[in-house]
């Protein structure tokens, strides 16, 4: 059985930290370099700016001199003196050498030839001029190329008593080595060299295990690696994730948070790296994003972004016991609230059949045992208040309310608030035509909320009242409900629309969610819902919903009252 290959041993990869003391080596190495090209050349500008001046004196001191004029004179018509000249003018150069400590001094003649050297070797040859115009009667000072290498050299004109050119002395210092001019610029400067060498590589190494420590030791492919995996991972969420610095900027936010904020549109510029403010978000959900104070703890907040319901959790982003930022997750719940909403409608439902079963069941027990008692005409008064009651309050809502599921939850709330000992009224100036079905659940959602609200808060005082009111008004349906009991306290009353939060502390677990599915379906509707207080006590809430023109309708609306 043949073995299977193995995978080849993955190359070891050189860590970022070694790539960085590398690199930092470099950058040390190529500035040290860079330090002593300009020694060097700081150094070659001082020798040729010193020596040549130094050059210069001293072509025009042995130039001046009365042997050397007298001899050149001389030998301009005699050639035997001329032939006589690298004898007679040497004492002149060597004196010239010994007095500057030039490399060489010559004397040249007009015809650019060498007449007498301190290096007899060069007696004959042409001179090496460069640039220099001395034989057309001018000083010069400059660098030629000299016989042992590159020299900084100083030409002086040699004139007859008529001004005539006779010749020119030449005298030359060779450039020193590059390691001499490197040495001469500062004789502490290999010291000083080898110090900055040393501490570039301690600093480089002392970063690189600093970076090594910061980054576990991983290369700069793993780290790329690291960092694709976390943002296809982040994106790969279903659930938006937002997460925003100390600076109030936003630090990552991935597909699901874009979509749902409502910040995907092609041309928009990335939210990445902007401030909050800048988004085009609702206050709110910036003030939720940002855990601003009057938001408080950001647990489970539920918020309308456009047309979405969108649940909202934060928390603190801390590390190394450093506070960084916030992460924010948000979850669409828009299909949940739309059944949370169902449900409501199916548990007031539930609730008023329950305390209708109650009522009758108490009146049929009240009937049993007056006709056990033989008192046949209580039993026919008994019937006959009942079903005079129940017949008045069915019509007074039908006359009121043509909507006949806003009309049913009416008549059903009132055997609900009797039940608690709370008298419900509907106010005699309501008036509601028929609404489209959807419309029509969502009031009865709204209408349910703010009446089993009213009924808690005042059940159980004295002569504790509900009251009712309904209008259409234009294209617009008004609700407002008010009761006698303690009411909301003015810090509370923004509060109180926020996911889990109850007035009574006794309320189990799960409640909290009336008045926030209440302001969730006005403001899908584009209307508003507001709390404020009775004038006689308790609390009064306004609820505006747009409702559009309903079809048959010709009656007119009103002024609201107050």
């Amino acid at each position: 059985m043949v073995a299977p290959h193995a995978a080849p041993p993955r190359r070891r990869e050189f860590t970022l930290a070694g790539q960085f003391l590398v690199w930092q080596l470099v950058v040390v190495a190529v500035l040290l370099g860079i330090v002593a090209v300009l020694s060097v050349r700081q150094s070659t500008d001082s020798f040729e700016t010193q020596r040549g001046a130094q050059m210069r004196s001293t072509a025009e001191y042995v130039a001046n001199l009365e042997v050397v004029r007298a001899q050149l004179i001389a030998a301009a018509g005699d050639e035997v003196v001329r032939a006589a000249l690298p004898r007679t003018l040497a004492p002149a150069v060597e004196r010239g050498v010994s007095l500057s400590g030039a490399s060489d001094v010559l004397v040249v003649g007009t015809a650019g030839t060498v007449v007498v050297a301190a290096d007899p070797s060069r007696n004959g040859t042409d001179a090496e001029l460069g640039e220099s115009d001395a034989l057309s009667g001018r000083g010069w000072t400059g660098a030629v190329p000299g016989a042992d290498g590159r020299a900084v050299a100083a030409h002086a004109p040699v004139f007859d008593d008529d001004g005539a050119l006779l010749g020119i002395v030449v005298a030359e210092e060779t450039y020193p080595t590059v390691w001499e001019r490197l040495t001469s610029a500062t004789p502490d400067l290999g010291l000083f060299l080898g110090i900055g060498a040393l501490l570039g590589v301690a600093g480089s190494y002392g970063v690189s295990r600093l970076v090594k420590r910061r980054t576990r030791g991983l290369g700069a492919t793993d780290i790329e690696r690291l960092a694709d995996h976390r943002e296809a991972l982040l994106h790969a969420i279903r659930e938006g994730v937002v997460a925003v610095g100390t600076d109030q900027r936003v630090t990552m936010m991935n597909d699901a948070a874009r979509r749902t904020l409502g910040l995907d549109a092609p041309d928009a510029p990335p939210p990445v790296g902007r401030h909050v403010d800048e988004l085009g978000l609702d206050p709110h959900v910036v003030a939720l994003l940002t855990g601003a104070p009057e938001v408080g703890d950001v647990r489970d907040a539920v918020a309308l972004v456009g047309t979405q319901v969108v649940v909202f959790n934060r928390r603190e982003a801390v590390t190394h016991g450093r506070g960084i930022g916030g992460v924010t997750t948000l979850r669409d719940r828009t299909q949940l609230v739309s059944l949370q909403s169902q449900l409501s409608s199916n548990l007031t439902i539930t609730d008023t059949l329950r305390a209708q079963a109650h009522e009758f069941d108490n009146r049929l027990h009240t009937i049993s045992g007056l006709v056990q008692l033989g008192e046949y005409d209580e039993v026919a008064a008994l019937v006959g208040s009942l079903t005079t009651r129940r017949a008045e309050v069915t019509a007074a809502v039908a006359d009121r309310l043509h909507d006949s599921a806003v009309a049913a939850l009416m008549v059903a709330k009132h055997a609900v608030a009797e039940e608690a000992g709370v008298a419900l009224e509907l106010d005699p100036g309501s008036w509601l035509p028929p609404l489209a079905p959807d419309l029509s659940g969502d009031l009865t959602t709204v209408v349910g909320n703010l009446v089993d609200n009213a009924v808690d808060a005042c059940a159980g005082r004295e002569a504790a009242l509900v009251e009712v009111w309904l209008r259409r008004d234009g294209d617009t349906v008004h609700v407002r409900v008010r009761d006698n009991g303690p009411g909301v306290p003015v810090d509370q009353r923004e509060a109180i629309f926020v996911r889990g939060h109850s007035t009574k502390p006794d309320v189990p677990g799960g409640r909290g969610i009336g008045l926030p599915l209440v302001r969730l379906i006005c403001t899908q509707r584009g209307g508003r819902v507001t709390v404020g207080e009775n004038r006689g006590g308790g609390a009064e809430f306004h609820v505006h919903v747009p409702l559009g023109e309903v079809p048959g309708d010709d009656r007119s609306s009103e002024e609201v009252p107050a």
